[in-house]
């Protein structure tokens, strides 16, 4: 059973993470070119999945959509993890002052609406992917933190820190060549966790027209263009969301891969 799992989330991620990932190194067409004359134009060999209401081909624009939105999401979600990890880390290890002004600072950060804080920020700097990227990694910032936070206060307590300290360690150097390590685990869960979510927002934002800037492919961009097609062509909203199903469904399962790979409980229990 574990392993007919693993095996359809490697062909997920070889069908659909895959082919987004390397999107410039395909034979595609070039999801900005337009054709008039094949305005709506159903399935053919050059536009398998037809082609949009400007003739561009659909299945060209779903590939760089999730491309963009890869990019946006596994970046925005790397740096949060760099800064929420080392944040978690030290409010652990240090306590005292630190520890209160890092986590009271998380909470605020978590009583705040991540969509609407998207929002105002896209709103007053502009949309696209550069005004994204870092305003997704902020809204991380408090999961990466608290699940740091979490598990050095579980190892900061075991054997072998107390052996860092008595061979006379630095607390930078325990921090980052012993207690880093033994907490990966988990940061690399949420990491898989947070690209998911990340995905969802950008194409949240890309949707109300606040995030990737058209003529740009984008997952939302192409749903909220749909809809004043939907008459004519209702395929056009369904591949976009059937594309972001996919990728979302993709994007969890290869977080549960990661659970069942790096936890010990998890695999001792299995």
């Amino acid at each position: 059973m574990k392993l007919k799992k693993y095996a359809l989330t490697l062909l997920a991620v070889v069908c659909i993470i895959l082919p987004a990932t390397i999107a410039p190194l395909l034979p595609l067409t070039d999801p900005l070119a337009m054709d008039l004359a094949k305005r709506f134009a159903l399935a053919s060999f050059d536009a398998p999945l037809g082609n949009d209401e400007y003739g561009r081909s659909v299945i060209s624009r779903l590939i760089w959509g999730m491309h963009i939105s890869l990019i946006v999401a596994v970046f925005s979600s790397t740096i949060g993890c760099v800064v929420g990890t080392a944040l978690g880390i030290l409010a652990a290890y240090l306590r005292g002052l630190v520890e209160t002004a890092i986590m009271r600072f998380m909470d605020m950060l978590v009583c705040l609406p991540a969509l609407l804080v998207a929002m105002v920020y896209v709103t007053l700097y502009g949309p696209g992917a550069g005004s994204l990227i870092p305003i997704l990694a902020v809204v991380s910032l408090p999961a990466f933190t608290r699940v740091a936070y979490s598990a050095v206060l579980t190892v900061r307590s075991q054997e072998y820190v107390e052996a860092s300290h008595a061979m006379g360690a630095s607390r930078l150097r325990t921090m980052v060549r012993t207690i880093l390590p033994n907490i990966s685990s988990a940061v690399l869960v949420q990491l898989s966790l947070a690209t998911a979510s990340a995905v969802v927002l950008e194409s949240g934002l890309s949707f109300l027209g606040l995030g990737i800037v058209p003529p740009d492919a984008s997952l939302g961009t192409m749903i909220g263009s749909a809809r004043s097609t939907l008459v004519q062509a209702p395929q056009l909203l369904l591949w976009p969301c059937v594309a972001l199903t996919l990728l979302i469904l993709t994007l969890n399962a290869v977080c549960d891969l990661l659970r069942d790979l790096l936890d010990p409980r998890h695999v001792g229990s299995s």
